[in-house]
């Protein structure tokens, strides 16, 4: 392995390394109680404690996670070859999204706890998507809308259907684009994916093992679930950044 790849692996694990001494370090500073702030030397017990309930609720929120990110990436991509191959539609549908994206979706939560009562995994998975298509579409939407005119006349001069131009040159410009707005996505799943497991609690995911926490004053257990989703915040967009190296690896800039 050479020295840049072992650069890559080793500076985000130094960075964490880092925050978590500064963190311990401060919370001995300040003297605060474990119900204040929970430092990494007590979060490491709760993990421990609850090792087989973070791994079978980590488990649960992850894939519903995933699948509502995977239904985001469909949907706003789709959304998004509509806005951007077509102005009439763009117009239409933009002040629609923004209005939908505007929309705290710690309100719509509840909202659809009633609609769909009992139907646990299809909500958490739907809020998962609701909050996270908007980056996809728009950043779809900008990509093929700012394909530039005179590829678009040189190869339909050159006898290309208007599916070779979208397929061969609009479609592959958008990736940058996408993967960008993909590693936004994989956040907000994450938090939509949590919205719906505390607020509808149904013995599932971290979010119950969160509210789990905050019933019974477990502090150190709370901190954990935090952590525990930032890891898996972490892992998903890592995927992302392999995918975009395998999809998008042209358009990397090397900073020198």
């Amino acid at each position: 392995m050479s020295g840049a790849n072992w650069q890559k692996i080793l500076s985000p694990v130094l960075g964490i390394v880092v925050v978590g001494v500064l963190w311990e370090v401060w919370v001995w500073y300040m003297q605060w109680p474990t119900y204040k702030m929970a430092a990494p030397s007590d979060i490491g017990p709760a993990f421990w404690r609850f090792k087989e309930l973070f791994l079978q609720y980590g488990w649960q929120t992850l894939w519903r996670t995933v699948v509502g990110l995977l239904v985001a990436v469909a949907v706003g991509t789709f959304l998004g070859m509509i806005m951007g191959l077509s102005r009439l539609m763009r117009d239409a549908l933009y002040p629609l999204l923004v209005g939908f994206n505007a929309v705290p979706k710690a309100t719509v939560v509840p909202v659809v706890a009633l609609v769909f009562v009992g139907q646990h995994d299809f909500n958490t998975i739907l809020i998962a998507f609701m909050i996270s298509f908007f980056p996809i579409a728009v950043s779809v939407a900008i990509g093929l809308s700012t394909l530039e005119p005179e590829y678009r006349d040189i190869l339909r001069s050159l006898g290309a259907s208007r599916f070779t131009i979208f397929w061969k040159i609009a479609l592959p410009k958008t990736l940058p684009e996408f993967f960008g707005a993909l590693k936004v996505a994989v956040t907000l799943a994450f938090i939509g994916t949590n919205l719906m497991e505390i607020v509808e609690p149904h013995g599932k995911g971290l979010g119950h093992l969160f509210e789990s926490g905050r019933i019974n004053s477990d502090y150190p257990l709370m901190f954990a679930v935090l952590i525990a989703l930032a890891l898996l915040g972490i892992l998903l967009y890592y995927v992302v950044v392999v995918l975009e190296r395998i999809f998008a690896g042209w358009a990397e800039r090397n900073p020198t």
